[in-house]
């Protein structure tokens, strides 16, 4: 019998979990923000992230969660960003290797996150999205344990309680400013 070639890792449904979030842009002003969640509950400022639902796409709960945790309305926003992934126009045998596309809303990074303890593993997929209506300065989410605030960029980049959330959050920036 064979063996790959390739580093694999396979995980029961038990033993992961899938997740979608957002970077919420306000880009109706010169000077863009960005929307962080304060989690009151640990006094941490996060990216708006959750769990995705069965049956439920990664693009919708991105959408889902961002409006749950923020209050804000949203829609994916596209970027020119280089992926993996062939355009579905494509021939069958274009070669595997990055390509830079314009107009595109797929997901523009993902981060595995392991527990050692219970050896669950949480995959989540980030999307780039932008406010639907102009933004208050601060508002409470429909989840009591969250507060939204938009903050310029290098504020955000501040504020941000992880380092895992500050390179999401850079990407982003760095493929919304790119022409």
């Amino acid at each position: 019998m064979a063996t790959s070639k390739y580093l694999t890792t396979q995980y029961t449904s038990e033993n992961f979990v899938e997740s979608s979030g957002a970077i919420l842009f306000d880009l109706s002003h010169e000077t863009k923000r960005v929307c962080l969640i304060h989690y009151i509950v640990k006094d941490e400022w996060l990216l708006a992230k959750g769990r995705r639902n069965c049956g439920e796409s990664r693009r919708d709960a991105a959408l889902r969660e961002v409006e749950k945790e923020t209050g804000y309305k949203c829609h994916i926003h596209p970027v020119t960003m280089s992926t993996r992934a062939p355009r579905a126009t494509e021939a069958d045998d274009v070669s595997d290797q990055a390509r830079s596309y314009p107009d595109l809303s797929e997901p523009f990074m993902s981060l595995f996150a392991s527990w050692v303890k219970d050896q669950t593993q949480k995959l989540i997929w980030w999307y780039i999205a932008a406010v639907d209506e102009e933004p208050s300065d601060s508002r409470p989410s429909a989840d009591c344990n969250f507060t939204a605030e938009f903050f310029t960029y290098d504020e955000a980049l501040q504020k941000l309680t992880f380092q895992d959330d500050r390179n999401v959050l850079a990407r982003a920036i760095t493929l919304v400013e790119s022409p």
